[in-house]
C-alpha cells in the first residue's frame, strides 16, 4: 500500500463519478451516495432537500470519499475532509453548470433542479470546500 500525491488524489476525484458524503450532527452518522463535480477546490453537488442537507446544515464538518477498485489486490481511495457550503443562486448555477458539463443528458438530480416541483421537495445545491485531501493505493 502506497499514499498517493496530491496530484493523484486530484485525478482520483475528477475521474470518479459516485462518492459517498459523511456527515454527522446529534449523535447520528450518515453516508450516502451522490454524483458530483470536483474544481480542484471543491466538491460540486445538486441534491433534494432532505436528511443529508439537514445533517450538513448542524454541523459542516464533512468527509467525502471516492474509490475505484481494478482488480483484486489493485485499487485506489481518496477521503476529503471539508465544509459544507449552501450555494446562492449565483453559486448554484456554476455548480449546475459544472455538472451538466461532467453528465451530458442529466441525472435525476439534475433534472430535479431544472424542475424542482418534480420531486415535492426543494433542490439544494451545494460544495464541500476541500480543507485536506489524502488517498491510498495498493497495486500488484
Amino acid at each position: 500500500m502506497h499514499e498517493l500525491t496530491r496530484a493523484e488524489v486530484d485525478e482520483l476525484l475528477r475521474e470518479q463519478v459516485v462518492g459517498r458524503v459523511g456527515c454527522h450532527a446529534e449523535g447520528v452518522t450518515y453516508v450516502v451516495p451522490v454524483i458530483y463535480a470536483y474544481d480542484g477546490d471543491c466538491i460540486h453537488v445538486a441534491s433534494i432537500e432532505g436528511k443529508k442537507v439537514r445533517m450538513m446544515r448542524a454541523n459542516p464538518a464533512v468527509c467525502f470519499e471516492v474509490d475505484e477498485y481494478r482488480a483484486p489486490g489493485n485499487w485506489r481511495s481518496a477521503i476529503v475532509h471539508g465544509a459544507y457550503e449552501e450555494s446562492d443562486e449565483a453559486e448554484a448555477a456554476r455548480s449546475l453548470a459544472l455538472l451538466a458539463e461532467r453528465f451530458a443528458g442529466g441525472s435525476g438530480a439534475l433534472r430535479a433542479a431544472r424542475r424542482p416541483e418534480a420531486s415535492g421537495r426543494a433542490t439544494v445545491c451545494f460544495r464541500i470546500r476541500v480543507r485536506e485531501a489524502t488517498g491510498r493505493a495498493v497495486t500488484t
